[in-house]
C-alpha cells in the first residue's frame, strides 16, 4: 500500500467557541485572524456593570476585557451568535442609553451579552459588529463543507473572492457508489472541489480549513485519493480515483502543500473596511482606568458564565406568585435565584 503522511487537525477555531475569562495568550489573534476595529471605551453592561474596557472586533469574534484587570474578558466567537439587536439598557456609568444586544448558543446553553458605548454619539459598536458578523454569516464557503452546493456553472468553478485555480483535473472518479462517478476535481488556494461530469450539482466543496488528513491508499477500485474531513464538519471520508497513478501521487502532493501554506495563513473569508482602521496588535496592552466603581472578582468559573445565561429554553412559563417586595405578581423564580440577584445581574 502507497500512502502518503496525515495531515494534523486544527483544534475549533475561534469562531465556534465562546470563552469567559481566558488567558491573555488566547486573546491575541491566532493565524489568518484580522483586528478590524477597536474601542477602547465599552462596559460589558450585564456582566460588569460599570466597567471600562476594550472591545476589539475581528474577523473571527468579538473579544472584550477589563481596562482595570485584563483577567475579566469574553472572546465570542460569530458562529455562536443567533441575533444582534439594539436596545436600551442601564448602565452605571451613562444611565439609561442604547446598547449592543448579543444573543449567542453555544453547547445547547444559550447566552446573552450586553454592551455598552461609553462615547455618546458614537454609532461604531454598533455598525461594525453587525457589518462583520454578517460578512461571516455570507462567506461560510470559506471555513464549512458543502455537498450538492451551486459551485458550477458551466464546467466551471464558481471562484470565491480572493480564491485561485491551482489545477484542474479531468477524469476524476468518486468512489461514493459502487459504480463510481466520473467528475472533474478542482485544487485551489482554500479548497478542493469535485463535481460529475454528468450531473453538476452532484458536487462536494471542502475547505482546507475542514480537512483533517490526505492520503494515498488502496480501495477495491485500486490506488485512491482520500480525503478525511475533521469531527466538526461530519467526519466524512472522500476517495477519489485518478488516472495515471502519478498524477495520482502529484495530486496528494499538491494537495497536502496547499493545506500547509493555508495553515500557516488561512483565509476565513470575512472581509470588511473599517472607516477608522486600527493599528495591528502585536503584544496585548491594557491601560488602567480607574472608576468610582467596586468590582467584585471571582475565580469561579460557573458563576462567570452565569452571570451571562439567557433562560430562553424552558418549556412553558412559571408559575405566577406575589412579590410582597415589588407589591405584584411575577413569575416564581428558578432555585437558587433572588430578586437583588437578578436585579444585580441585568443592571
Amino acid at each position: 500500500m502507497s500512502s502518503a503522511p496525515a495531515l494534523m487537525e486544527a483544534g475549533p477555531t475561534e469562531d465556534l467557541v465562546i470563552r469567559i475569562d481566558i488567558p491573555v495568550m488566547q486573546m491575541r489573534m491566532r493565524p489568518g485572524e484580522k483586528l478590524i476595529d477597536k474601542l477602547d471605551a465599552v462596559e460589558d453592561t450585564k456582566g460588569n456593570n460599570g466597567d471600562r474596557g476594550q472591545l476589539l472586533v475581528t474577523n473571527l469574534r468579538i473579544i472584550w476585557h477589563s481596562h482595570t484587570m485584563i483577567r475579566v474578558n469574553l472572546s465570542i466567537g460569530y458562529n455562536c451568535v443567533l441575533n444582534i439587536t439594539t436596545k436600551t439598557a442601564q448602565s452605571k456609568i451613562r444611565g439609561t442609553v442604547e446598547a449592543l444586544y448579543v444573543l449567542t448558543k453555544c453547547n445547547n446553553t444559550r447566552f446573552e451579552f450586553i454592551f455598552t458605548n461609553l462615547v455618546p454619539g458614537s454609532p461604531r459598536l454598533f455598525t461594525t459588529v453587525i457589518a462583520v458578523h454578517r460578512a461571516y454569516e455570507t462567506s461560510k464557503m470559506y471555513r464549512e463543507l458543502k455537498l450538492r452546493g451551486a459551485l458550477i456553472n458551466n464546467k466551471q468553478l464558481r471562484l470565491l473572492p480572493q480564491e485561485q485555480i491551482y489545477d484542474q483535473i479531468f477524469g476524476a472518479w468518486n468512489l461514493s457508489s459502487d459504480q463510481g462517478n466520473l467528475g472533474t476535481f478542482f485544487v485551489t488556494n482554500v479548497r478542493v472541489v469535485w463535481h460529475a461530469n454528468m450531473n453538476e450539482s452532484f458536487n462536494v466543496s471542502i475547505p482546507y480549513l475542514q480537512i483533517k488528513s490526505v492520503k494515498v491508499r488502496e480501495s477495491k477500485f485500486g490506488l485512491a485519493l482520500v480525503i478525511e474531513s475533521s469531527v466538526q464538519s461530519g467526519g466524512y471520508v472522500l476517495g477519489f480515483r485518478i488516472d495515471p497513478v502519478e498524477k495520482l501521487h502529484e495530486a496528494c502532493k499538491e494537495i497536502q502543500s496547499l493545506h500547509r501554506v493555508y495553515s500557516a495563513c488561512p483565509i476565513f473569508g470575512i472581509e470588511y473596511e473599517s472607516e477608522e482602521a486600527p493599528q495591528d496588535l502585536d503584544v496585548m496592552t491594557v491601560e488602567p482606568v480607574q472608576d468610582d466603581v467596586e468590582i467584585e472578582n471571582t475565580n469561579d468559573q460557573s458563576d462567570a458564565f452565569a452571570a451571562y445565561f439567557a433562560d430562553g429554553n424552558k418549556e412553558r412559563d412559571r408559575d405566577a406568585v406575589y412579590s410582597e417586595e415589588l407589591g405584584l405578581a411575577i413569575e416564581k423564580l428558578r432555585d437558587g435565584f433572588t430578586l437583588e440577584g437578578l436585579w444585580e445581574v441585568t443592571t
